[in-house]
This record gives structure tokens, C-alpha cells and sequence, in this order.
């Protein structure tokens, strides 16, 4: 029959694997580190693996394909629940309820982290810790630079990190998407004092004009050193 489908381009497809996480039917897996579909059957056609993908890569086709199979994905994805090597274990979705200590050098720390991943580039769009969230979007040097970030910074909040000149992408595109399609209540961003870092900051103002939302964004600008620059 013909139908719509997902259509990956193995060209622009970076391996990153997030669209493996989003995809409720884990229809898709990487192969060769490359993402693909699985089974034609096991495809919605609903492209909830479209949003996640930060290098576009994914889009829909109409072509010759099995129906879908609901009875079928059920059996795979029960089925899938223990295996290992289908996915990137590093996207896979996970939310932490108690915060862990961690003893070292006559001192204790408490991580407050409260999912994975951070990275921007693989965190699933319509994750259920966005739910009515307060969103940080800090850049990845910044937690080095500050010894005190998790508590200053992380502590009740969602966690999202990434770098404008070593990723190379404009992160402002799923920033929008998951703003628009979640409940996130505010957003706060930490950059570095650094040129490059000013990136991650207006990809957050796009992203929030892109939502089509008015929330509230606070901006802290670390130096180098650790420091808050005033």
C-alpha cells in the first residue's frame, strides 16, 4: 500500500542517535552509526523522531510500504525492553527521582542532575521531565568553570548543555520545539563570558520567539575564572 513514512538521509545523519530515543515504536535503530528504519511495519508515520533530529536529517515520504502493525510493535517493543546494542545507550531516557552523594576528600556532594542526557542535540523533545519545568540551558564549559554549579545552578531544574562552536548547529530550532510543545514554566541560561558562548544565548531568544510563548528568561554570564560578571 502506499503510505506515509519516515524517510532518513543517511548523508545528513549524524549518528547522534536522538531520534532512536523519541521514537515510541523503536523503529528506528543505528547501524553503523547511521540511523535507520527498522521494519516499514513498525512506523506510525506520525514522526515523532522528526523534531529530535538536530541535523535534519528525517523527513516524511509517500511510498510503497506494509501497513502498521500495532500488534506487532507491542510484541518488538516488549521484546526489545532487555536488549542491548539497538540504541545509543548514551540518549537513552532516564529521570532521577533521589539525589545521589558522593564522598571524596573528607567532603560530601549531592549531584543535582535530575535526567539524562543533557545534551541538547539528544535530549528527546517531548521528554516527560518538561513537564510545568524550570529549564536550564547552560553551556558545557560552564559547570568546569564554577565549582559550586550544581547547587547554584542545577539544583530543581531540567539540565541542558551544549556548545554553538563545537557543535556547529543552531540549536534554536528544537529549543522552539520543546518550549512549544512542553509546559516549561521558565528558562535560565549561563554562558560563558567568552565571544562564541554569546551563541547559545541567542538561540534561547529565538527559540522563545519561535515557540510562539512569552517566557521568562534570565541570562548569567560567567567569566573565566568562575566568577558572575555584572
Amino acid at each position: 500500500m502506499i503510505r506515509t513514512i519516515i524517510r532518513i538521509d543517511q548523508e545528513k545523519c549524524n549518528g547522534c542517535g536522538a531520534c532512536v530515543s523519541a521514537c515510541h515504536e523503536q523503529a528506528i535503530v543505528l547501524k553503523n552509526g547511521k540511523a535507520c528504519l527498522l521494519r516499514d511495519d513498525y512506523c506510525d508515520g506520525l514522526g515523532n523522531c522528526l523534531p529530535a533530529c538536530p541535523a535534519g536529517a528525517i523527513s516524511f515520504e509517500e511510498r510503497e510500504a506494509a501497513p502498521y502493525d500495532a500488534e506487532a510493535v507491542k510484541k518488538h517493543v516488549s521484546g526489545k525492553a532487555e536488549a542491548a546494542g539497538t540504541g545509543c545507550p548514551g540518549s537513552r531516557l532516564r529521570e532521577f527521582r533521589t539525589r545521589e552523594s558522593f564522598a571524596g576528600a573528607g567532603k560530601e556532594s549531592h549531584s543535582q542532575l535530575r535526567q539524562w542526557p543533557v545534551q541538547i542535540k539528544l535530549v528527546p523533545v517531548n521528554a516527560s521531565f518538561f513537564a510545568d519545568a524550570d529549564v536550564l540551558v547552560a553551556a558545557t564549559c560552564s559547570a568546569f568553570a564554577r565549582g559550586s554549579f550544581h547547587e547554584d545552578f542545577m539544583a530543581g531544574r531540567i539540565t541542558l548543555v551544549g556548545c554553538p562552536k563545537l557543535d556547529g548547529i543552531d540549536y534554536s530550532e528544537k529549543l522552539a520545539e520543546i518550549f512549544r510543545v512542553n509546559t516549561v514554566r521558565r528558562i535560565t541560561v549561563v554562558r560563558m563570558e567568552v565571544p562564541c558562548c554569546f551563541g547559545l544565548e541567542k538561540a534561547v531568544d529565538r527559540a522563545v520567539r519561535r515557540s510562539g510563548k512569552t517566557l521568562p528568561v534570565s541570562v548569567v554570564t560567567l567569566r573565566t575564572d568562575g566568577g558572575i560578571q555584572h
